[in-house]
């Protein structure tokens, strides 16, 4: 799964207190109605932008039963009382407001609020009672590239082995859902795949592999934390490749690491501060980055709309500055959320108001909660840096049909 540039940055926080303290409650997503007039900035924002995004969301409900349900949300319904979980209605309450999207001119914002206030509620998300969470930002690399090695080119990209076996857990048992393993089957028994140290050491070398072939240590580094990029040729075309597997070892943050190594403070970690420090390190970029066992493969993945990004978790391609990655064990996807934080600036509280129509159409491993998302901010050196310093705290609102009633008890409808 994809990780984003936000997770760079580890957030560590400390109570001391004279008494143990009370254990927290469990995540859990709630909703409480509101009005749109209180929606920070609801008037402001040019909402028709994500229309093509919810469109795109629509078409995912063509073949699918009018009765089914929209989401269910598995985690939640498995840990706690089926009736705390939320509910985002049925593919038929879905279907007449994608239906009617259809007919907004293109580019006609009032049309879009009118649509939004005639068909939807908004709701106020929290997790239990705690209304903000926090927003990062994540982007589709730019890298250059070709599609063999030369002494420019020597930084592999490798497509997917064949014998790298990926287990979702929740098949075999109820309580592990959410939950996968990834390795290789050996005497008949699963182990461990190879490391990021040991790949990079040559453990897939001569097994032809390669998918292509770059040029910077770095920009293929973060290429996995992206999960998804472009890799401009030197003839000046364009290849897309997409997230194909992981190698099952668990990510570890190497802006934790340079943290722990006293190389950095908390308040100085950015996607931009860990390239300047492995470009004014070389001799120590590799250790740094090996401790960082996980590795992610890739494919190649037609271009077919250069303004749009990759397929997201949806299936969708993702709409720069209008995707939201989000925790799919609380929030189903395609779901148009309102969102208010602010943009990324030098501390996470100084920037503009980021308020805007959003659509939930990706996930990605470090993204966890009621109240957390991933801004997507497209591709490009701007989108890079955007996504680099993001880690805001905010909030949103979720959108749904007038027909859903998200708390079949009737707990906070109003």
């Amino acid at each position: 799964m994809r990780v984003p540039a936000g997770v760079l940055t580890v957030l560590l926080s400390l109570a001391l207190t004279a008494c143990p303290p009370s254990e927290p409650p469990p995540d859990r997503l709630t909703l409480t109605a509101t009005e749109f007039s209180r929606l920070p900035g609801w008037g402001e924002d040019t909402p028709w932008a994500a229309i093509p995004a919810f469109l795109r969301s629509c078409a995912t409900l063509r073949s699918r039963e009018s009765s089914a349900p929209f989401y269910r949300n598995q985690r939640v319904a498995v840990e706690r009382a089926s009736e705390e979980a939320v509910s985002f209605g049925t593919v038929a309450d879905w279907k007449a407001p994608c239906k009617a999207a259809k007919e907004i001119a293109k580019g006609d914002n009032e049309a879009t609020r009118g649509f939004f206030e005639h068909w939807f509620q908004p709701y106020l998300a929290a997790n239990n009672e705690d209304e903000e969470g926090l927003f990062t930002g994540y982007y589709e690399a730019q890298l250059r590239g070709s599609r063999t090695p030369s002494e420019r080119y020597r930084v592999p990209l490798y497509r997917r082995p064949n014998d790298l076996v990926s287990i979702n857990l929740g098949l075999f048992r109820d309580d592990l859902r959410g939950r996968r393993l990834a390795g290789r089957v050996r005497d008949r028994k699963l182990v461990p795949f190879d490391s990021r140290a040991e790949i990079t050491q040559g453990a897939l070398k001569d097994k032809k592999l390669e998918l292509l072939w770059v040029d910077d240590t770095a920009d293929a580094f973060f290429l996995h934390v992206q999960g998804s990029g472009r890799v401009i040729l030197d003839d000046g075309s364009v290849v897309r490749v997409g997230y194909d597997g992981q190698n099952g070892h668990s990510y570890v943050s190497i802006g934790r690491k340079l943290i722990d190594y006293g190389e950095m403070e908390l308040e100085q970690v950015s996607m931009q501060s860990i390239r300047a420090w492995l470009a004014a390190h070389p001799e120590r970029a590799e250790k740094l980055l090996a401790t960082n066992p996980s590795f992610i493969f890739f494919r190649e993945i037609p271009v077919e709309d250069s303004q749009t990004g990759p397929p997201g978790a949806q299936g969708v391609a993702l709409t720069p500055e209008r995707s939201l990655a989000v925790d799919r064990a609380f929030m189903a996807l395609g779901v148009p959320l309102w969102l208010d934080t602010t943009e990324p600036a030098e501390t996470p509280d100084s920037g503009e108001p980021l308020r805007r129509l959003v659509l939930s159409q990706d996930t990605g491993g470090a993204i966890q909660g009621p109240v957390r998302g991933d801004f997507f901010w497209g591709f490009g050196r701007r989108a890079e840096e955007k996504a680099g310093r993001m880690k805001q705290p905010g909030r949103y609102y979720v959108l749904l049909p007038k027909s859903v009633r998200p708390h079949p008890s009737g707990e906070k409808d109003s």
